[in-house]
């Protein structure tokens, strides 16, 4: 179960940096090598990104504080007039909207294994409980409560580290197919 987790919070990591290539602007071919310094950079602009308050740590505050700005992001589109109210028609043309989008995308109807809608990766790139026991507790790793640049580096630095085969510092394609391979064999129990 360990390594399960585990595997499922670098997948996350991985799947962050990428976020994070794309709201920074930074491009990559596909295929094309990275670096020990581009992971680096990669959680670093995500830690930016996820400590709202500026204070060198992720704390519950970060998160209280992302949640917020969703909400209100959210309330925003779903107010149609401005008006600072959400009346019936315009939360029903937000839901019209979205199942479009969901249906054009071939989303409609996509049940996970254990039967609930799929949501994917949460916008702070994590699933699960925030807990102690969640994926910010393992990230945590002197357990004070929050989550220092270090704590958050240090993941995806390892699997970088377990990615990079010939420990040359640089990830080629060959290298990430083999280790996407071994993760796939792993998951199915093969």
């Amino acid at each position: 179960m360990k390594k399960v987790i585990a595997v499922s919070a670098l997948g996350a990591i991985a799947l962050a940096g990428g976020i994070a290539m794309a709201q920074t602007g930074e491009t990559r071919a596909p295929g094309a090598p990275t670096t020990r310094a581009d992971a680096t950079a990669r959680a670093d602009a995500r830690f930016d990104r996820l400590d709202a308050d500026k204070d060198g740590k992720l704390t519950e505050q970060d998160r209280a504080a992302r949640g917020k700005e969703r909400a209100d992001r959210m309330f925003a589109a779903l107010d149609a007039d401005k008006n600072g109210q959400v009346s019936r028609a315009e939360f029903d043309a937000a839901r019209e909207k979205r199942m479009e989008r969901r249906e054009a995308r071939g989303e409609h109807g996509k049940r996970g294994r254990h039967g609930m809608a799929h949501r994917g990766f949460g916008r702070d790139g994590m699933r699960g409980p925030g807990g102690p026991g969640g994926m910010r507790g393992k990230l945590d790793a002197n357990g004070d409560g929050a989550v220092t640049r270090a704590e958050f580096q240090a993941p995806a630095l390892a699997m970088f580290d377990r990615v990079d085969a010939d420990k040359d510092g640089t990830i080629t394609l060959e290298e990430r197919q083999a280790a996407r391979a071994a993760w796939r064999a792993k998951r199915s129990g093969s």
